[in-house]
């Protein structure tokens, strides 16, 4: 064998050792030392890595609690308050629980609502949809029908209804992460409290235009009129750029608002007893009744 070859590999192979060397020692002493609470953490994760904690996931997730300490800023929607209650056991700190939260669909444009005006013959995307025009009926906020909700739940727990165009929620599934909130360019789709059992009253409607352009555009959406604030006793309900929002956390379930809608935009869901609209309006005007004596 030529001796330039011979030495060549000797070369290269001396100097591969070293360089190995020196990386070993570098990494040595400039290593950083791992929490071991992380891994403990990350194991006691869901695994569905899906960002609904504000990180991006659920290692880092795991990486922040040990850091900070204490749970009063983190919080795994997924693995829900059992979750965090073993989480807080590792890191030796209180736990702070928080109401179980579901994905909500708030649009009541269903074909039968919400006739076409026009007819999409594009890519059969809601955000590509929305990027090139406000949508193939006369309501511009409304769902475009696409299904990019329905693509974006990883736990299957969005379907689209070919009969009114809609994506539906099947709750059981539901992991509160909140992808399908992120994947709706028309902000129809919002994460509320579950309710006590299951029980939740909301308006399904975001049309911020005013009455009378709302109801030529959907059948079904709110018009703003305002009945619902003026009737709630709670101070749940705001009108917002034409458009009634119940705040879940003063939300009483008492149904009023949901039986003096005009256009049915208000849902309650998961009652037991369905809605008795002429009972409620008679307690209404016995209510206002009796206010007014007291003021006279």
């Amino acid at each position: 064998m030529d001796i330039t070859i011979i030495w060549t590999i000797v070369v290269i192979t001396l100097l591969g050792v070293t360089l190995a060397a020196v990386l070993f020692l570098v990494a040595r002493k400039f290593r950083v030392e791992e929490d071991p609470r992380i891994d403990e953490i990350e194991k006691l994760m869901p695994g569905a890595n899906c960002g609904g904690c504000g990180f991006a996931g659920c290692r880092a997730f795991a990486d922040s609690c040990v850091k900070a300490g204490n749970l009063d800023n983190n919080f795994c929607p997924v693995g829900g308050n059992e979750t965090m209650k073993q989480v807080a056991a590792v890191l030796g700190c209180a736990a702070v629980e928080q109401a179980p939260k579901v994905a909500v669909i708030r649009c009541n444009g269903s074909c039968a609502n919400r006739p076409k005006v026009n007819e999409y013959d594009g890519l059969a995307t809601c955000r590509v949809k929305a990027a090139l025009y406000s949508g193939d009926t006369g309501c511009a906020y409304g769902c475009l029908g696409c299904g990019d909700c329905v693509a974006a739940c990883e736990n299957d727990a969005l379907k689209m209804n070919p009969e009114t165009g809609l994506p539906e929620l099947d709750e059981e599934k539901c992991g509160a992460c909140g992808k399908c909130v992120k994947a709706c360019p028309k902000g129809v789709i919002e994460l509320r409290n579950k309710g006590p059992r299951g029980m939740r009253v909301y308006t399904s409607c975001v049309n911020k235009d005013k009455g009378p352009a709302v109801k030529k555009a959907c059948a079904a959406a709110c018009i703003g009129c305002g009945i619902c604030a003026k009737t709630c006793t709670h101070g749940a309900i705001v009108l917002e750029n034409n458009v009634a929002y119940i705040d879940y956390t003063k939300c009483k379930l008492c149904r009023e608002c949901e039986a003096l809608c005009p256009t049915g935009a208000i849902h309650g869901v998961n009652f037991p007893k369905p809605l008795d609209k002429d009972a409620i309006k008679a307690r209404i005007k016995a209510r206002n009744e009796k206010a007014k004596e007291v003021q006279e």
